[in-house]
C-alpha cells in the first residue's frame, strides 16, 4: 500500500526554524515562523496563563472526557470577547471547542461540504498557506482571486468586488477578521461595508478566520469587523484561535462558531458540528481550553491577561513604527496591523537575505515583525537594499 504514495515536500516555513538555529553567525534575525517574541527574543508563557495553570493544578479533580464539543464553558466565555454583549449572543450563535484555529477551519470546511458539496470557497491571495489545502482536503473547490497587490501594498478592491459579484448563492467567502496573514493589510471601514453588502446581495456565507484578536488595535477594535459582518448576514462561520492572544501555541486552543437567524437550522448545524468533531478527533484536548476558561472566569486573571495582551500589541506596533521609520519605502508597514507584513520579492531574494545577511523570512517575502527588535531595523533595511528589495535600489539598478 505505502509504495503507491508520493513523497510530499517538507513545509518550507517550518524548515526555517531548524535552518535559523543551525546558523552559527552571532548576529541573525528571525522573521520567519509566526509566533510572538518579547524584547529578549523569547515566546514567554503569559503570567495570566501561569496563574491559571497553578489554579488548575490545585482544583482540577478529574481528567475525564468532556465530549466531542469540548469545554462548553470555555466556548461560552469567549463569546462576549469575540461577539460583544449585544444581540449576537444567545440563541443566534453556537460553538464547539477545536484543536486550534486549524481544527475550526477543518470542521467548518467539512460542514460546508456536507451541507453543500458544490459550494465554492472564495479565497483572496496571498493568504495563510494552509487555507486552501484545508478546504481542498474537504473536497471543496477553491476559487483564488487577487486580494493584495504586493508591489503597491494595497488591497486590489476592484478585484475583490469582481470576485464576490461573480460568486454563486451559497458559496463561502474566507475572510480574515483582522491582522491579515500574511500582509497585515485589512479592509477600511468603507470597504467592510461594501463587502457586507455584497455578501447579502449575493447570498454568500462568510467564513471569518479570527486568529489574532488583540494584536492589531486592541480586543474590541479588532472584533468590530467580524461583528459588523455577523449583524449583516443571515448565516456565518467563525474560526477562532487562542494560540496567539493567550500565547498557547502548542496547546492548540480554538473554537468554531456558527451564526444563523434560523434557530432550527442552527440546532441542526450544531448537531452536525458535534458529529464531525467526533469522527475527526473524538474529544478535543482539554488543558489549553481549561486555562482560557480559568482566566476568563476570574476578573483578576482577565485583567492581567488584557494588560499583557495590550503590552504585546504595543510591542508589535512599536516594531512596525521602527522599521517604517528606517526607510521611506517601508513607511506602509506602520499602517498595517498584526504580526506580519509581506514584501514583494522573489524566492531567490529571500534566500539571499538569509544566506548573505542572516535575515530569515519566508520565501514569499512574509516577515514576522514580532520576531525583530527595534535595534534590528537598520540591519534589515541594509540587507533589503543590498538585495534590491527596496524601490530605490531597484530603480538604481
Amino acid at each position: 500500500m505505502f509504495d503507491k504514495l508520493k513523497e510530499q515536500p517538507a513545509d518550507s516555513l517550518l524548515a526555517l526554524i531548524n535552518t535559523f538555529h543551525a546558523d552559527p553567525r552571532e548576529y541573525k534575525v528571525d522573521l520567519g515562523v509566526g509566533v510572538y517574541r518579547d524584547e529578549h527574543g523569547r515566546t514567554p508563557v503569559m503570567r495570566a496563563v501561569k496563574l491559571a495553570e497553578a489554579y488548575l493544578l490545585e482544583t482540577q479533580d478529574s481528567k475525564r472526557y468532556l465530549g466531542p464539543q469540548g469545554d462548553l464553558s470555555f466556548v461560552s466565555l469567549l463569546k462576549p470577547i469575540i461577539f460583544g454583549a449585544g444581540p449576537n449572543l444567545g440563541d443566534r450563535i453556537v460553538g464547539i471547542q477545536t484543536p486550534g484555529g486549524s481544527g475550526a477551519l477543518r470542521i467548518g470546511a467539512e460542514l460546508v461540504a456536507a451541507a453543500n458539496p458544490n459550494a465554492q470557497v472564495w479565497l483572496g491571495t496571498p493568504s495563510w498557506p494552509n487555507h486552501a489545502p484545508i478546504f481542498r482536503s474537504a473536497r471543496l473547490a477553491v476559487k483564488d482571486y487577487s486580494f493584495v497587490d504586493l508591489a503597491t501594498q494595497k488591497i486590489d478592491f476592484a478585484r475583490v468586488v469582481e470576485a464576490l459579484s461573480s460568486a454563486t448563492a451559497g458559496d463561502v467567502v474566507l475572510i480574515h477578521g483582522c491582522c491579515h496573514n500574511p500582509t497585515g493589510i485589512d479592509f477600511t471601514a468603507e470597504q467592510w461595508k461594501q463587502v457586507a453588502a455584497l455578501l447579502v446581495e449575493q447570498k454568500l456565507v462568510p467564513f471569518i478566520d479570527l486568529a489574532y484578536q488583540g494584536l492589531g488595535d486592541g480586543l474590541e477594535q479588532d472584533a468590530e469587523p467580524a461583528r459588523f459582518i455577523l449583524d449583516s448576514v443571515d448565516e456565518a462561520m467563525v474560526a477562532y484561535s487562542c494560540d496567539k492572544n493567550f500565547g498557547l501555541y502548542r496547546e492548540r486552543v480554538g473554537a468554531l462558531y456558527l451564526a444563523s437567524r434560523n434557530s432550527m437550522d442552527l440546532y441542526i448545524a450544531d448537531t452536525n458540528m458535534a458529529s464531525l468533531a467526533r469522527v475527526n478527533w473524538s474529544m478535543p484536548p482539554d488543558h489549553g481550553a481549561a486555562i482560557v476558561r480559568a482566566i476568563l472566569e476570574s476578573k483578576e486573571l482577565t485583567g492581567i491577561w488584557k494588560t499583557e495582551l495590550q503590552e504585546m500589541c504595543a510591542r508589535v506596533n512599536g516594531n512596525r513604527a521602527e522599521l517604517a521609520a528606517a526607510h521611506p519605502d517601508l513607511a506602509f508597514i506602520a499602517t498595517q496591523r498584526g504580526l506580519f507584513s509581506n514584501l514583494a520579492m522573489s524566492k531567490e531574494t529571500a534566500a539571499a537575505l538569509r544566506l548573505k545577511h542572516g535575515i530569515y523570512l519566508a520565501d514569499s517575502g512574509r516577515m514576522n515583525l514580532a520576531g525583530m527588535q527595534p535595534a534590528d531595523a537598520d540591519a534589515i533595511v541594509k540587507a533589503l537594499h543590498a538585495e534590491g528589495a527596496l524601490l530605490d535600489a531597484r530603480s538604481a539598478g
